[in-house]
């Protein structure tokens, strides 16, 4: 079975992709990774249409993993990656972030999450995918400079 998504973004703008669990968050970012990789290399693309500009970088913090041997928490895993993103980002770089802060309580996580998202727009400026079930996260957004005018969302269709 074939699921068709639409959806844009203009150019140099932060799409965050609010929603529940399992609404397809993750998917629909790992999906956008996938296929701006693809264009990178001149690949197909599986798209009837697609405009993708051209990127230094693509970075990603998806997934919670533990390094037990080397003494890590989910937590300290999370925040090494996200450090990684912050220091290497370029004004040309994608950045794809999954659900930053949730191997913390909500209240560390919603600003640890609002702190590294007002970084990757407001002083690097680098094109970001932010996925996030915190609410408040989206209000706080329309503060940063340049705003988030709105959350983006996706429509997927069974074909």
């Amino acid at each position: 079975m074939y699921t068709g998504s639409s959806g844009g973004v203009p150019p140099g703008e932060l799409v965050s992709i609010p929603g529940n669990n399992m609404g397809g968050k993750s998917v629909t970012a790992k999906m956008i990774g996938c296929i701006v990789l693809l264009a990178q290399i001149g690949s197909y693309v599986p798209a009837e249409r697609a405009k993708i500009g051209l990127f230094d970088g693509c970075y990603t913090r998806m997934g919670m993993s533990e390094e037990l041997a080397q003494g890590r928490s989910a937590f300290m895993v999370e925040m090494n990656e996200a450090a990684k993103i912050l220091r290497t980002a370029s004004p040309r770089s994608l950045v794809i972030i999954d659900e930053l802060g949730y191997g913390t309580s909500t209240y560390d996580g919603l600003a640890i999450a609002n702190a590294v998202l007002n970084q990757l727009v407001s002083s690097i400026r680098c094109f970001t995918i932010f996925i996030t079930h915190y609410p408040q996260l989206n209000e706080l957004a329309i503060k940063v400079n340049p705003p988030i005018r709105k959350p983006v969302f996706f429509k997927h269709q069974l074909m």
